[in-house]
């Protein structure tokens, strides 16, 4: 009855909805640019641009996601100083938040060259496909401090309940992305240097929107100057740092995992690393469609705990449930339906096309089975509880090569029965967790 009565409350909807879809359609323009770039390389004659692109972007989304603790842990923090109507405290986040932003990236690009000969002597690719993957890593390496920034300001936009704002610097971004691509691709026939380049400029053009949102906000609410911030930024600072030395080892665990399956389907041969990058690009659609209620559930979950509101954390959890079975129902049956006809969208190399049609039906499992472990994400990010999802991301990384090693017999079928393997057990740690901790009474404390 209660569930029924959670339910039907329109105004719980509103909120989700508010929140959620915002995201969900800035998100749903980042696999799109992977796509776009999947298919603007895909179209060029050698399939070892393709799977260049797929080493090289793995490899700097490895670098940077790792340090993706940034915007989670300032989204949790963030969404409960607001909830409390700390302005002080809120303002102090994104100080810090910014500051380790900037301190990382300057550490990055002092030892990006290392790190590049370092990552990629672990490949099996071939000569071609590891020598435009560093390529469009040492140019894709520049967008550093703007990339990092963009986190910041992404969680701490979440986190004061505005979603308006960061889907518009994340489509800004995207679409300038998408536009340069072609332009330098197609139009001026750069190949993977112009990939790489028009990715540096979309950062920066989004790290300046955000920035401009950040601003309006800071005057609208009257939050305090910087200059006093700043001052005060060794305040709290233990928490934060622990926090996200928490997240950082769980993203550790979850790039190693993503790393694996580039460089292990790299070793299956120049066309399965190409038909996995197509895949992959599916996957994208899924993890970045649900981060948009993760998202969302960060935001409400955060905000009830900073407000100690315990009616209001229930509400956003059923609430946002709700709508992530709908929308996983939906990619579902499109990929269903329509899997083979999007394949071709990206890619006109038979033999590319082929392998991927082969492995599609491992994603058309993925959404159902994986949407529990992005929302559940979302709840312990908002309770700000960084120990618990590292260990849960622990457990589901030793089942992904477990799983991976116990059936490697059937080649790149078993990556993917890994990955399957690995987004259901995240799912069930969590899950565990959060029940045992309900039941106790500890989860809003």
């Amino acid at each position: 009855m209660q569930l029924f009565q959670t339910l039907s409350n329109r105004s719980l909807h509103k909120q989700v909805l508010l929140l959620a879809i915002p995201m969900v359609l800035s998100n749903i323009t980042v696999p799109l640019l992977g796509l776009v770039d999947a298919a603007v390389i895909g179209h060029l004659e050698h399939a070892w641009y393709l799977g260049g692109v797929a080493l090289g972007s793995t490899m700097i989304s490895v670098t940077f996601w790792l340090l993706g603790f940034l915007r989670m842990s300032t989204t949790g923090l963030a969404a409960q100083s607001y909830g409390a109507n700390s302005k002080h405290q809120l303002g102090l986040v994104f100080t810090q938040g910014m500051a380790m932003a900037f301190g990382f990236a300057t550490f990055f690009l002092l030892f990006h060259s290392l790190i590049a000969d370092w990552v990629f002597s672990f490949s099996d690719a071939s000569e071609q496909v590891k020598h435009y993957g560093q390529q469009y890593f040492s140019i894709r390496a520049w967008s550093a401090p703007a990339a990092l920034a963009n986190f910041v300001l992404l969680g701490w936009l979440l986190g004061t309940q505005n979603a308006k704002a960061p889907m518009w610097m994340v489509i800004i971004s995207n679409l300038t992305n998408i536009g340069l691509d072609v332009l330098f691709v197609l139009g001026f026939g750069w190949k993977v240097e112009g990939v790489a380049l028009a990715s540096v400029i979309a950062d920066y053009t989004g790290m300046s929107f955000g920035l401009y949102s950040v601003w309006r906000k800071w005057q609208a609410d009257q939050l305090p100057a910087l200059v006093g911030l700043i001052k005060d930024s060794a305040n709290g600072l233990s928490r934060f740092v622990k926090l996200n030395r928490d997240i950082f080892l769980r993203s550790l665990c979850l790039q190693a995992t993503f790393t694996f399956m580039t460089f292990q389907g790299a070793s299956f041969g120049d066309d399965i690393v190409a038909a996995n990058a197509v895949l992959m690009s599916f996957l994208m659609i899924i993890s970045y469609g649900m981060d948009g209620f993760a998202y969302a559930m960060e935001a409400m979950v955060g905000k009830a705990i900073g407000a100690k509101d315990r009616q209001q954390l229930n509400q956003s959890l059923i609430g946002t449930f709700f709508w992530s079975f709908i929308i996983c129902s939906i990619l579902t049956l499109v990929f269903v339906l329509y899997g083979s006809n999007m394949i071709g969208l990206i890619t006109n190399i038979p033999q590319v096309h082929a392998i991927a049609l082969l492995y599609l039906p491992w994603l058309m499992a993925m959404p159902l089975v994986s949407m529990w472990c992005f929302l559940l994400d979302g709840i312990f990010i908002g309770a700000t509880k960084g120990r618990e999802m590292r260990n849960g991301m622990f457990l589901s990384t030793c089942t992904f090569f477990a799983t991976f090693y116990l059936s490697a017999a059937i080649g790149n079928h078993a990556l993917w029965l890994a990955m399957l393997s690995f987004m259901a057990m995240r799912g069930i740690t969590l899950g565990v967790i959060l029940t045992i901790q309900w039941r106790q009474g500890r989860f809003l404390a």
